[in-house]
């Protein structure tokens, strides 16, 4: 019963990863024009090896300059996502605590909002994105830096208040915009979508991504030290203050770096690690690589949903929400600990 319990966490690991995989082959054939099995295998194989060509032009157009990006993209936007609200809901002790909490995704959408205010182009809006989102959050360290009291509530109301601070950039910007262009294109940016993934975004996020995803993961001891509270981290030899700081600085550049590609996608980073959580417990040595697992498959699924439901696609910050706030509220009311 004791082998059974300890193998259960790595058995779930398991089961997550090969899920991934099923969901993102099931992605790359569905879709408008639906792909067989073997022409997407053959097409990838073909990048690698010489093979026959036994697809038509326009299938290897559309797997490779659409399909394959965007799927990509969901894996990346979705492990990244729930990797950063593991990590932050441990480093604040607090479950409600998710990826934006701390400003990013508000600072990110006045960004992006300003540069559509002033047409540029797509490149310059994630840019300019990018670098609200880091420049909101290094406020607010900076903020509870020089603060007196406890580091951690003072980060968190210094969040709150440069969050506010953006929200209402934003709407001044909406106020200001042309109703029959910009506005729609910032209303259409903030709900988050996938719709534009190209090769391009996906090498524009890849290095922030992995170098932000393989540090937490490198953290992962420290960061269970850190749920014990600054005391406890201390007397197991964790410098608390910097290990949350780096932290801090890793899970913010995974989440600009998304954002900035794919606009505001709510609910995963809270939801997601409360999920994976329930399948192999909080041991953040299990926890942060099921929390990847699971949130880029969830995404990937909420993404088909999004382009296939409906004629019109769907942006997919509205289905996160519809999905991820009844299952908050659920997960709530069961009368558990989250």
């Amino acid at each position: 019963m004791g082998t059974k319990g300890r193998h259960r966490p790595e058995a779930a690991i398991a089961a997550l990863a090969i899920a991934l995989a099923a969901a993102a082959a099931a992605s790359l054939m569905l879709g408008r024009y639906d792909m067989s099995v073997a022409d997407v295998c053959r097409m990838l194989a073909s990048r690698v090896a010489p093979i026959e060509q036994t697809w038509t032009a326009q299938q290897e157009t559309l797997f490779f300059r659409v399909r394959l990006p965007r799927v990509i993209l969901a894996i990346m936007v979705g492990c990244s996502l729930s990797s950063a609200g593991a990590a932050f809901q441990g480093i604040f002790q607090n479950p409600l605590v998710s990826p934006d909490f701390l400003g990013a995704s508000q600072g990110a959408a006045f960004g992006a909002c300003l540069a559509i205010l002033y047409g540029a182009s797509s490149l310059a809006i994630s840019a300019t994105a990018f670098a609200f989102s880091m420049l909101s959050v290094a406020v607010v360290l900076l903020v509870s830096k020089f603060s007196r009291g406890n580091r951690i509530l003072v980060t968190v109301l210094a969040g709150v208040m440069v969050s506010s601070l953006f929200n209402a950039g934003v709407s001044f910007v909406k106020l200001v915009a042309d109703p029959t262009s910009q506005l729609q294109a910032i209303t259409f940016w903030l709900m988050g979508s996938l719709t534009s993934a190209s090769q391009r975004d996906v090498l524009l996020i890849a290095g922030p991504v992995v170098v932000g995803n393989i540090g937490l993961l490198a953290l992962r001891w420290r960061l269970n030290a850190l749920t014990m509270g600054d005391d406890e981290a201390v007397s197991m030899g964790v410098d608390a203050p910097r290990v949350r700081s780096v932290v801090i600085v890793l899970a913010t550049l995974i989440v600009a770096s998304c954002v900035s590609v794919s606009g505001i996608i709510g609910w995963v980073g809270l939801v997601v690690p409360h999920l994976a959580r329930g399948l192999v417990g909080a041991d953040y040595r299990r926890l942060l690589p099921a929390s990847m697992l699971l949130g880029a498959t969830f995404l990937l699924v909420v993404d088909d949903i999004a382009r296939m439901a409906t004629t019109a696609e769907i942006p997919i910050g509205i289905l996160t929400a519809f999905v991820g706030a009844p299952f908050f509220m659920w997960l709530i009311t069961r009368g558990k600990r989250i």
